[in-house]
């Protein structure tokens, strides 16, 4: 399987139409892959609440549109990062996977908010149910940033899962913790991990980068720096079921 890893600079900088085109552009230099990811909130900006009432968007909107042409242009699957989905009175932090022909072909809510009461714990509703996509042949459990610090989430896929897709738009400041927990999630649950974090400063935050893929074993196949690039990985999935024979310790759990 070969998989990018986009780790987008989401300074906001330039308008949201330019920041669409920059996007897409990278995308479609990921054709052949078989799946690619961008970062959580990259268009609307994760950490600029002050305009989220302004910009969210239906699912069936400009943004999904957009990344739906990528996909279909560079003929991947992309899971496109997280959109700020409008439905009704109600916003959803959204992540979305576009099929290689373009359709919207799943869609994950944010379970776990960031903020203790404030920002996106305050403006944003809780998504409700865990979802597992089909990534070809191979099952693929939804996490979007925050989540990472909640295992029970990720206990709940296994050992259904063999691969976490996980977006994030992680403060800087507490980057170890996310190559911590990253790995952690990859050990206890013996699956992937695909960590596809941002770069770049956005609304005063500074990103902390490091997206990342590890193995089932817990050994980073690659790891990207700070600044913004493609991260181009390919692994074998059979990895995983060859670590849960070996070491079965899912087995031993009591639930």
């Amino acid at each position: 399987m070969r998989v990018c890893l986009i780790q987008l600079d989401v300074s906001l900088k330039a308008p949201m139409s330019e920041r669409l085109a920059h996007a897409t552009e990278l995308v479609e230099r990921c054709a052949g892959a078989d799946l690619v990811m961008l970062p959580e909130l990259w268009a609307h900006g994760a950490w600029d609440f002050d305009d989220w009432a302004q910009t969210a968007e239906s699912l069936d909107g400009p943004t999904v549109a957009a990344l739906g042409a990528a996909a279909k242009s560079a003929g991947v699957r992309l899971h496109g990062g997280t959109v700020l989905e409008r439905d009704g009175e109600q916003l959803f932090n959204t992540a979305v996977l576009l099929g290689p022909d373009g359709s919207l072909k799943g869609w994950y809510r944010k379970i776990h908010r960031f903020g203790f009461d404030s920002g996106e714990a305050a403006l944003v509703s809780a998504g409700e149910q865990s979802v597992i996509w089909p990534i070809g042949e191979v099952p693929a459990a939804v996490a979007t940033c925050y989540d990472l610090r909640f295992p029970e989430l990720f206990r709940r896929q296994v050992p259904e899962a063999e691969l976490v897709l996980l977006a994030a738009s992680w403060p800087a400041r507490r980057a170890e913790h996310w190559r911590l927990l990253a790995r952690a999630r990859a050990v206890e649950n013996q699956v992937y991990v695909l960590a596809c974090g941002a770069s770049g400063t956005q609304a005063g935050v500074e990103q902390a980068g490091y997206s990342a893929v590890i193995d089932p074993w817990g050994e980073v196949l690659a790891e990207a720096g700070t600044d913004e690039q493609i991260l181009d990985v390919e692994f074998d999935p059979a990895r995983v079921a060859e670590v849960r024979a070996q070491f079965p310790v899912l087995r031993d759990r009591r639930l």
